[in-house]
């Protein structure tokens, strides 16, 4: 297989979908003559034409409408923001018209959408640029949010997503655009959405993580291998549908849990699993679960502030040890 970076397994899998199926075109903010404003796109204007891949004004909630339209019209557009930040002003369309349509019309009208583009921290880009928004989007039934850590993941969700009849939320992480990865170069290559992956196998502890999260824990988890705890990493990939059931038979096994995340922990995706597992499996419990989140203030435009801001690989290894009980 062939090692791609995040940014060209995205890339790789709009290309497969636009020649796959003439109904998919993408639209946002420099995703054409720029070749996007992360390079995702990069290629796709000269291949595809000025029809399906559009460049749009300044105008979020305007392009997402379109979008919404073009959708119950019976096209399957992409569209992505230039950063998950800027969807905040199209929350009107996604929320109140995509995951609601469905439901509004009686079922006569399926919205096949793709909200996609980077959320979460970046470096250095301040409050208004750095917010992990999942749980917002997951909080509304008729929307599916996935959130990949790979490149194999991403391509593969990426290709289920533009391929579902429903809107989906599809978030990644601006930091990890250059991280590389073996990639799948079948076109047909997908991942089902709402199954998590196992990413390491541990019987000591379970770390449940996603998105940036995921490359951190597991370096957490070899430091902690090395200290005699063995850590089973699990990426949900999918936050809504949840896979809940994995993260509770690991729960099961290992009898510890630590959840790891970078958004706000209030009222996050975290707080959720960790009402599943206590309802689910409270009796396995061998030591509260244990939550690692980002801090609960505005991100800090400092770098050294922005560092403490963000959880790392020490604060994942002082939460394993607090739970298996070594400190």
């Amino acid at each position: 297989m062939p090692t791609l970076t995040i940014r060209d397994a995205i890339n790789q899998a709009i290309r497969e979908e636009l020649a796959r199926d003439e109904r998919v075109f993408i639209m946002g903010e420099e995703v054409a003559e720029y070749d996007g404003a992360y390079k995702v796109t990069r290629g796709l204007l000269q291949e595809f034409g000025s029809k399906r891949v559009i460049d749009t004004p300044i105008t979020e909630l305007g392009f997402a409408g379109l979008g919404v339209g073009a959708a119950m019209a019976g096209l399957r557009p992409i569209v992505e923001f230039m950063t998950f930040n800027f969807s905040i002003l199209a929350t009107d369309q996604i929320i109140n018209s995509a995951a609601k349509m469905l439901y509004m019309s009686g079922g006569q009208y399926n919205i096949p959408i793709v909200f996609r583009g980077p959320g979460g921290s970046a470096f250095q880009v301040s409050s208004q640029h750095s917010q992990a928004l999942e749980s917002w989007y997951a909080y509304f039934p008729g929307l599916k949010v996935i959130m990949p850590s790979t490149a194999a993941d991403a391509k593969g969700l990426l290709k289920s997503a533009i391929r579902d009849d429903d809107p989906v939320i599809f978030i990644e992480q601006e930091r990890m655009y250059g991280n590389k990865g073996e990639v799948p170069d079948d076109p047909d290559f997908t991942i089902p959405i709402g199954v998590a992956d196992i990413k390491r196998e541990g019987t000591d502890v379970t770390i449940v993580a996603r998105s940036l999260m995921v490359p951190v824990a597991l370096k957490a988890a070899e430091q902690l291998q090395e200290q005699g705890v063995s850590c089973e990493v699990i990426d949900p990939r999918t936050i809504r549908p949840l896979d809940i059931d994995t993260i509770i038979e690991s729960v099961k096994k290992t009898n510890r849990v630590v959840l790891a995340e970078e958004s706000h922990p209030l009222c996050s995706v975290n707080a959720e699993i960790s009402h599943e597992i206590m309802e689910r499996a409270f009796d396995y419990l061998d030591a509260p679960v244990k939550r690692v989140s980002g801090a609960d203030v505005p991100m800090p435009y400092a770098k050294n502030l922005e560092q403490l801001a963000v959880p790392d690989v020490e604060r994942i290894v002082a939460a394993v040890r607090e739970v298996a009980y070594l400190d």
